[in-house]
């Protein structure tokens, strides 16, 4: 039997402040002005992997608050009308907060499937914030090209899960 270091209790820099500047840091450097045959590489909404993590992980009030935070971080960042993003993502968040008690101890293609849909709810929401906004409506291949590499983050939210299993006794 394989030795497992013994839990150290959830500390939120290390499960909540931590993640969230990396993905700051990555949404920063994704932007890199990188073109393959004239086409920019889709930015993907790199706060999404924290939005479901965090709620399968352990739900509680700092997640929401730091994700209205990067949020708006990335409203600023992106030059999108304030408050879509924050509230886009804890839409999302609220997704996976009500799928939380059908994923523990499922196997991770129905995680995969329910952060599908989180994500799906996230762009959907956010869609339909910037038409109801008066912004326009959003160029739907870009935003199917956005959706697409967010969806490939997943790898990122089952290392987060892993990372903080012990903390929670719901994965052992």
């Amino acid at each position: 039997m394989a030795s497992r270091t013994p839990s150290r209790p959830l500390e939120p820099w290390r499960w909540l402040g931590v993640p969230a500047l990396l993905a700051i840091v990555a949404t920063v450097v994704i932007d890199a002005p990188i073109r393959i045959i004239t086409l920019a590489l889709p930015e993907p909404i790199f706060p999404m992997v924290l939005a479901f993590a965090w709620a399968v992980i352990r739900p509680s009030i700092l997640g929401p608050v730091l994700l209205v935070l990067v949020g708006v971080f990335l409203d600023l960042f992106m030059g999108s009308p304030l408050g879509l993003w924050p509230i886009s993502l804890l839409i999302g968040y609220g997704v996976a907060l009500i799928g939380r008690t059908l994923m523990v101890g499922q196997e991770t293609e129905v995680m995969a499937i329910y952060y599908g849909a989180a994500s799906l709810a996230t762009f959907v929401s956010a869609y339909a914030l910037v038409a109801i906004a008066g912004k326009g409506h959003p160029n739907l291949i870009a935003l199917m090209w956005q959706f697409a590499a967010t969806l490939v983050l997943f790898p990122l939210v089952l290392m987060l899960r892993d990372r903080f299993r012990d903390a929670d006794i719901r994965f052992r």
